[in-house]
């Protein structure tokens, strides 16, 4: 089955074409037919980069008003006789759409109908910043591809397995109740993917170890997955919480935000800015949300940019330390996201001094992954280390022709 992976934000579609059906999800073998993103909607030009299998690449340049035109750009590209893959829209037999927030209502992927729509809609309220966009999306494909089911797949589903005691804050209860204020968590699709992924390269199902997965990129979140369900994660109510992050701070006192709040000048949306934009890595550093652009920092004698990394570091090695607790004990560790992926040093850093757990890096294997999945830990340790390459729009993919056939999403 061809699936059409649409993820829509404020003034972007990120897309990818991909071939499935459960013979290639269960050798993990999907085919990636084309991908690109279409940027800048509703400026005075828009941006479209475009890639497919044995084409060349494409950047074109044009105005693109809405959501509507972004969609029907795509689909023309998709469609070309020169640069698509596909003759006709008619091949595409399912449209998968990536949804942040899903509340308490969604546990797993779903067809998205119009009593489905309303509740997404509904949890627009725990995420006005990225459920609203997801659905603009949403219903400017349907418009131009109505003959064919859409699937939403959410970012918080995969946390719903958390335990009570895992998800409550301990506030009065009336607050989650009537409020729905509790944790939910975010990057689902990754941790399922890559904790799939790890166990895949071992031979065995997820549920098969007990896992903590590591996603740092410029938002960053970890996760606890026991018997193939997550019961804990870093991040809450919303991404602010848990590890420090490009520009999120993470974990701190709540005091803090009311002692803002009492200064001079400050309220609560410049505090909310303050931990959103202007904490985390670039807050602390002065330099850079860019962990690469700290490294060079940090190799230039950049005492700052040190701290910060160091800062981000100690924060996921406690949280290692937490979950292999929360879990009673570790069998894999996983790095994913821009950072998990690419930096050699964050990695070892991150599990410096847990070889009392069964964790140590192997030096040379570490350093030398480079565009592929691999594990990094000694040999002689019991719990292995991972570098897997995230792809949320594979889980993407397999959820939409799951739900298709009938299934349901793992």
């Amino acid at each position: 089955m061809k699936v059409l992976v649409l993820n829509c934000g404020s003034s972007s579609v990120k897309f990818q074409l991909i071939e499935t059906d459960p013979e290639l999800m269960e050798k993990g073998e999907e085919k990636v037919l084309a991908k690109g993103l279409v940027e800048r909607i509703g400026e005075p030009m828009g941006n479209l980069k475009y890639s497919a299998t044995c084409r060349e690449p494409l950047s074109i340049q044009a105005p693109v008003p809405r959501h509507q035109e972004a969609i029907e750009k795509i689909l023309s590209l998709l469609t070309d006789a020169e640069h698509g893959v596909v003759k006709s829209v008619d091949e595409i037999e399912v449209v998968g759409h990536r949804m942040v927030h899903g509340g308490e209502e969604f546990k797993a992927s779903v067809i998205i109908d119009e009593e489905v729509l309303a509740q997404i809609e509904k949890c627009s309220r725990l995420a006005p910043l990225h459920n609203p966009h997801n659905i603009r999306g949403y219903l400017a494909s349907r418009e131009t591809i109505s003959a064919v089911p859409h699937v939403a797949v959410f970012d918080t589903a995969f946390h719903q397995s958390m335990p009570k005691y895992a998800y409550l804050y301990a506030l009065p209860y009336e607050m989650y109740t009537e409020h729905g204020i509790r944790r939910y968590s975010f990057h689902g699709t990754s941790h399922r993917y890559v904790s799939n992924q790890a166990a895949r390269m071992l031979g065995k199902k997820r549920w098969d170890f007990k896992i903590i997965t590591c996603h740092l990129g410029n938002g960053c979140s970890m996760a606890a997955i026991s018997n193939g369900k997550s019961v804990d994660t870093s991040m809450g109510l919303t991404p602010l919480e848990g590890l420090v992050m490009g520009t999120r701070c993470g974990d701190i006192d709540p005091a803090v935000v009311l002692y803002m709040i009492d200064l001079e000048g400050y309220n609560p949306e410049k505090v909310g800015g303050l931990m959103n934009k202007k904490s985390g890595l670039l807050g602390v550093s002065g330099v850079s949300n860019d962990m690469r652009e700290l490294l060079q920092a940090c190799e230039q004698g950049n005492e700052r940019a040190q701290t910060a990394v160091d800062i981000f570091c100690y924060r996921i090695k406690k949280y290692i330390g937490a979950y292999a607790a929360a879990m009673g004990g570790v069998d894999l560790v996983i790095f994913t996201g821009g950072i998990g992926e690419n930096a050699p040093i964050v990695r070892k850093k991150c599990c410096e001094d847990l070889a009392f757990m069964n964790i140590e890096i192997d030096d040379q294997a570490n350093n030398n992954v480079k565009g592929r999945d691999a594990i990094i830990s000694n040999a002689d340790r019991h719990v292995k280390v991972f570098v897997v390459h995230t792809n949320e729009e594979v889980v993407i993919a397999r959820d939409s022709v799951q739900c298709v056939l009938q299934g349901a999403p793992e």
